[in-house]
């Protein structure tokens, strides 16, 4: 089985919807831009979830240590 690295495996998402659960749990959505080797990450169109409270955003970026999990999206709603 081939490793796969974390940074190689986000390549393949930007420009497409991710999730990014964060440490004080928070949910994160929206379009990954970019990222670093330290794993902060720009977001287009973000929405910040907590509970049933959703929050439009925008852009947003993310610092790599408050990160517990990225995700991508499936389908997004409209």
């Amino acid at each position: 089985m081939e490793m796969v690295m974390p940074l190689a495996l986000l390549e393949k998402y930007i420009g497409k919807p991710v999730s990014v659960l964060l440490k004080d749990g928070r949910t994160m959505d929206g379009d990954l831009a970019g990222y670093d080797e330290y794993l902060n990450m720009v977001l287009h169109r973000a929405e910040e979830k907590q509970g049933e409270n959703i929050k439009i955003i925008g852009d947003v970026i993310l610092r790599g240590n408050n990160v517990i999990s990225i995700s991508p999206i499936i389908s997004r709603e409209g």
